[in-house]
């Protein structure tokens, strides 16, 4: 079956991103009466759909998986009930493309995903507290693990090239009115986010508004970020209207409220379409192995040239990767941040796979043992 390019830009979903894959994705539940829709909010077991014959609210119990990662999503594209049917119900989701899953907990191995089908993960830094790089690094490490449904259910994250464009935003750039100061914040995070854009903006004074309208416009994108970050100012000045509560910083410690308590996906007057989330304060990886290796390129091109290929970076001879801090050619808190990713993500990732679990295993034991027969000839040295 084929469809006209013409058609489906016409169609009245195409403002939320229809196009002829999805069309061909739905075709065997139009041929059962059933209608296309986008989930644009989830709530309790209930969401609203936009569909043709415009905002359904549709019960998910027959997609109620025991997979957490399968559960139905602000972003999905689903197929619903025809008009008449009472309740109407969600009969099934449609293949994601791309997904942004994080860590429920770092106690635990399930992943919570909080956006699907996306193009652009824009990561909003607030300028009005000190950057915080290694959040940032954080969350650049999942948006660039941020991969396409069949492998996220494969458990093999595919680059960002192929996935959602990561994006960092730093808001309240009107808190900076000295030039050369805000350069300086944006050059530090730019050496945080290797290939990655960098945009200040100011939602209140309108600065970089454009350059970031422009693109937003191709695709859908998720808002991430902090209680307080402006992810909510800066979805009302994208939207042009004032369609999302928005609450001040706390005077007291510069933290924000949690204004934003749901995820909700809306169309923008350009075109495109935009998902504003709560604000997180826990961003655990899960399974962000090619995002952490995106995130520290440098790290990871040093590293291959170290003498051992299962260098740990810490006090082995022949490490480049510890020249380059000697050197001054890469920075302390550069290498301790990559340190504590790739060491989280290494457990999280052992908690669901038994051969890496057994691997680890092994790897403390080696270094266990070579501790120990380090200790043991440094005390027959001094007796």
């Amino acid at each position: 079956m084929s469809f006209s390019s013409s058609s489906v830009s016409s169609h009245p979903l195409a403002v939320y991103g229809w196009d002829e894959g999805w069309e061909a994705e739905f075709a065997p539940y139009a041929e059962q009466g059933l209608l296309p829709g986008r989930v644009v909010r989830v709530d309790r077991g209930l969401c609203d759909v936009i569909t043709p014959a415009g905002t359904v609210r549709a019960d998910t119990e027959f997609v109620v998986p025991r997979d957490p990662m399968k559960v139905v999503c602000t972003g999905d594209w689903v197929a619903v009930d025809p008009e008449g049917s009472d309740p109407r119900y969600v009969r099934t989701l449609l293949p994601r493309r791309t997904a942004f899953v994080r860590s429920t907990s770092s106690k635990r191995s399930e992943g919570q995903v909080l956006a699907t089908n996306i193009d652009h993960v824009v990561i909003c830094v607030s300028l009005a507290a000190e950057l915080d790089l290694g959040r940032i690094e954080r969350f650049l490490a999942l948006a660039m693990s941020c991969s396409s449904g069949e492998a996220l259910l494969h458990k093999s994250a595919l680059s960002w090239e192929s996935g959602a464009q990561p994006l960092v935003v730093l808001t309240k750039a009107d808190l900076v009115p000295d030039p050369v100061t805000l350069a300086h914040l944006v050059q530090d995070v730019e050496r945080s986010a290797p290939g990655v854009g960098v945009l200040p903006v100011s939602a209140l004074g309108r600065d970089g508004l454009d350059v970031l309208v422009s693109v937003v416009r191709g695709g859908t994108s998720v808002l991430l970020g902090q209680s307080g970050a402006g992810k909510s100012t800066l979805a009302n000045a994208l939207i042009g209207a004032d369609v999302l509560d928005v609450q001040a910083t706390r005077d007291a410690d510069g933290k924000g409220r949690h204004t934003t308590t749901t995820r909700n996906l809306l169309a923008l007057p350009g075109g495109g379409v935009l998902i504003d989330t709560p604000g997180l304060r826990g961003v655990g990886l899960y399974d962000a192995e090619s995002g952490v290796g995106q995130v520290f390129t440098e790290i990871e091109e040093l590293a291959r040239r170290c003498r051992f290929q299962d260098c740990a970076h810490a006090a082995e001879p022949g490490c480049a990767v510890l020249a380059a801090v000697d050197a001054g050619q890469l920075q302390v808190r550069r290498l301790e941040s990559y340190r504590k990713l790739v060491r989280e993500n290494q457990w999280i990732v052992a908690k669901t796979d038994a051969r890496v679990r057994a691997e680890l295993r092994r790897e403390w034991k080696r270094k266990g043992a070579e501790g120990k027969a380090a200790m043991e000839a440094k005390r027959g040295r001094w007796e």
